[in-house]
């Protein structure tokens, strides 16, 4: 039986940096593939990348309870499902969820042996920096993604364990320290 980590971390703090560098060292380990309801990018491939699903398709699966988890994020939903999960751990394989602080909690109260990793910034400062410092979004933006990371900090209380983010060597090695024993 497979080990499901969820790994959250607030917008700009590096989250899928650390994960890629974790999964780039750790064959073994597999990112989960999340549904979504958003068109399909370039280079992009269904079930690969996502499962990509029409709104209807979607909302069938919300009402027959087929995700741990699921948030709608600029008009398009996202979302995770058990039978995904479920058949990944049963093959044996080590899943990592990369999703948001709410849903990692959602995930929890139906998975308990769930392992929740929280990437946090070295200082909110620090992490306003950064967010200030990608020139890509306007103050009103930017004072929203505040707000959020407080409340996913505020959530993160309820998490197994936290990573700093120092550098992306050490928050490697600490989710190394967690997930491999």
């Amino acid at each position: 039986m497979g080990k499901l980590f969820v790994i959250s971390g607030s917008s700009g703090v590096g989250k899928g940096t650390v994960i890629n560098e974790f999964l780039k060292k750790h064959p073994d380990f597999k990112l989960s593939i999340s549904c979504t309801t958003r068109k399909k990018r370039d280079g992009e491939e269904n079930g690969v990348n996502y499962f990509f699903l029409s709104k209807d398709e979607f909302n069938i699966c919300i009402n027959n309870n087929e995700f741990l988890e699921w948030a709608e994020f600029s008009g398009n939903f996202y979302g995770t499902k058990k039978s995904f999960v479920e058949q990944c751990l049963n093959n044996g394989e080590n899943l990592i969820l990369e999703i948001d602080t709410k849903g990692a909690l959602n995930v929890k109260k139906l998975m308990p042996e769930a392992t929740l990793i929280f990437i946090a910034p070295p200082s909110f400062e620090e992490l306003e920096a950064r967010l200030r410092g990608r020139h890509t979004e306007t103050e009103e933006a930017i004072q929203k993604r505040l707000a959020s990371i407080k409340l996913e900090i505020e959530n993160s209380k309820n998490y197994d364990y936290t990573v700093i983010n120092d550098t992306v060597e050490n928050a490697v090695k600490k989710i190394e320290e967690i997930a491999l024993k």
